[in-house]
């Protein structure tokens, strides 16, 4: 990639870090490792899609959050089993963009029962969920 290249070597790390010296006001998340995701973040903030620059991870972790209150507020419910599972779909779109069913054959998922024990959990219901979930999380 060029904008790796000398002279300048950039990296998402020090893109983050340069951000953060120019507009304090508008930069969440303290420098240091950055994912892969933070990536769309720092465009997006480049080209000011977004008025401030938040990694990605915390961005799905406020989305989420707001999607489980969306769901209270309609009477929906989930267990104490289903609540981790959510938990886990949350962290996989933080670190991976969004989530699909082949996903559930990789970790941390196949560790917990892959995606047998997803739809045992979850039921027909699984598919929409996972639908419902990129919509408001991952957008």
């Amino acid at each position: 990639m060029t904008i790796t290249a000398p002279p300048r070597s950039w990296t998402p790390e020090k893109l983050w870090h340069a951000y953060e010296l120019l507009h304090k006001d508008k930069v969440r998340g303290a420098s240091g490792q950055r994912l892969l995701t933070d990536i769309v973040s720092l465009v997006r903030f480049a080209l000011h899609q977004d008025g401030e620059l938040v990694p990605h991870a915390e961005r799905v972790k406020e989305r989420f959050e707001n999607w489980m209150a969306q769901q209270a507020n309609t009477g929906r419910t989930f267990s104490e089993e289903q609540a981790a599972w959510l938990q886990m779909i949350r962290d996989h779109v933080a670190a991976s963009w969004e989530i699909e069913i082949d996903d559930f054959d990789n970790v941390p998922f196949i560790q917990e029962g892959g995606l047998g024990k997803a739809m045992q959990v979850f039921g027909k219901e699984l598919p929409l969920l996972i639908k419902q979930i990129n919509d408001a999380v991952a957008a």
